[in-house]
């Protein structure tokens, strides 16, 4: 084996080369063949980083591969979850005693491998695998993989997506799925963050169970009124708004970190006395002052307002006088999320973290002292040698111990409105 730093030096010379060659004295007709050899030696590039992920492994200090390998290659944490998902289906394995074992994929990694397939190919053939039923036996699952593969090399993604289709067909002709199977796809998602009107579009798998009772509840809570102008789909959203708003501070939900079940809201005075601007949840919410008025911050929601100019909290409004509760409260006001660096933990998921002194070393629960941090942050100061210390602005600074290749410093994801610097901080 070669140093793999002479590898990518010769790397990084043959890609200069490359980028200073003149295509233009081919041929037109030969200037695809140049074309699709470079996008077969970009695939191979992948395969190989791929494999090369298999051999990361966590040290002392190092949080999960994955939040390390999104930071270091500056990537998001769904893709590099996805490489690492991809790399142990599409490279050679072993045991935890250093036996060999083959890919969980083995002949679309061959095809991975020699740069024969596109990552929307994979795709393709890992979407079949997680729809195929479980009756499904190994022998023709083992067929199928080896036909997709097969057909990848020699078709777009979007002709092998057609030939999955009619393969999964011909494996379920009956359409025969067990209730695992349907467990097994059941979810709920937001497809994306809210949209520039404040919108938010959700994308909803259900069980034959949850449609039921969803069609009992509209049926009546969101049956046609007289002179209602509505849709049928917004009488439906209304009536799930109207479900869930008469759920939040229940006491029989219990209580999540602490507090009870029910929305945290943030705003400052300046925007409540204009009427206009965004309030913030815990959850990373935006919803328009004009929202937030007409909802009137009932007793089963907590409305923190703050100053504008100096950020000194004025106001929390609240159903019960708990300090332990108020503080969280507002923690979760101030810093809406996780304040590691990256980190889009929303506070509604964060715990509270002593900042500058940890409790069993002496550390006092003052407001000042405290902040917020995600289970798995938390877990890093904990275990693994990271240090936080309060800025005098009240941020929360995080520093990473010695030989971790990730950078400390604040999170300002939570705070878009940092983002734009003020007019005399832009000289």
């Amino acid at each position: 084996m070669g140093s793999i730093n002479v590898a990518l030096d010769a790397l990084d010379a043959a890609v200069e080369l490359v980028a200073a060659a003149d295509i233009e004295e081919l041929p037109a007709p030969e200037r695809f063949a140049a074309l699709e050899r470079l996008e077969s030696a970009v695939r191979r590039q992948v395969a190989v980083s791929h494999e090369q992920i298999t051999h990361l492994e966590r040290y002392e200090g190092c949080p999960p591969i994955s939040f390390v390998l999104a930071d270091v290659l500056r990537i998001s944490r769904t893709a590099a979850k996805r490489r690492i998902r991809d790399a142990e289906q599409l490279s050679p394995r072993t045991t935890l005693t250093g036996e060999p074992l083959a890919p969980l994929l083995p002949e679309t990694g061959k095809a991975w491998n020699a740069g024969l397939l596109d990552a929307e190919h994979v795709r393709v053939i890992q979407k079949f695998f997680r729809e195929l039923p479980d009756h499904v036996g190994p022998v023709e699952a083992e067929k199928a993989e080896r036909t997709l593969a097969q057909h990848a090399q020699s078709m777009r993604p979007d002709q092998l997506e057609k030939i999955a289709d009619r393969l999964a067909t011909h494996l379920n002709p009956d359409g025969k799925f067990s209730e695992e199977d349907r467990a097994r796809k059941r979810g709920f998602l937001w497809t994306g963050g809210q949209r520039p009107d404040g919108m938010s579009v959700g994308k909803v798998v259900a069980t034959p169970q949850l449609r039921a009772e969803l069609d009992a509840v509209f049926a009546k809570l969101a049956a046609p009124e007289p002179d209602d102008l509505r849709s049928h789909s917004q009488r439906q959203h209304d009536a799930l708004s109207q479900l869930v708003r008469d759920r939040l501070g229940d006491p029989k939900l219990g209580q999540h970190n602490g507090l009870p079940v029910t929305m945290i809201v943030t705003t400052t005075l300046q925007d409540l006395q204009k009427g206009a601007g965004h309030a913030v949840t815990a959850g990373g919410t935006l919803i328009p002052i004009s929202d937030l008025i007409r909802m009137n911050a009932p007793a089963n929601k907590y409305l923190a307002v703050f100053d504008g100019v100096t950020g000194r909290s004025l106001w929390l409004g609240r159903s019960k006088r708990l300090a332990s509760a108020d503080q969280r409260i507002m923690l979760l006001a101030k810093y809406r999320g996780c304040t590691a660096p990256g980190c889009t933990v929303n506070g509604y998921n964060s715990q509270v973290h002593h900042a500058t002194q940890d409790w069993k070393d002496g550390g006092t629960t003052d407001i000042d002292h405290l902040t917020l941090a995600c289970k798995c942050d938390n877990l890093l100061i904990e275990n693994h040698g990271w240090e936080t210390h309060q800025l005098p602005n009240g941020q929360t600074h995080w520093s990473p111990p010695p030989d971790v290749p990730l950078r400390g410093g604040t999170n300002d994801f939570h705070h878009p409105e940092r983002f734009l610097p003020e007019d005399d901080e832009k000289d």
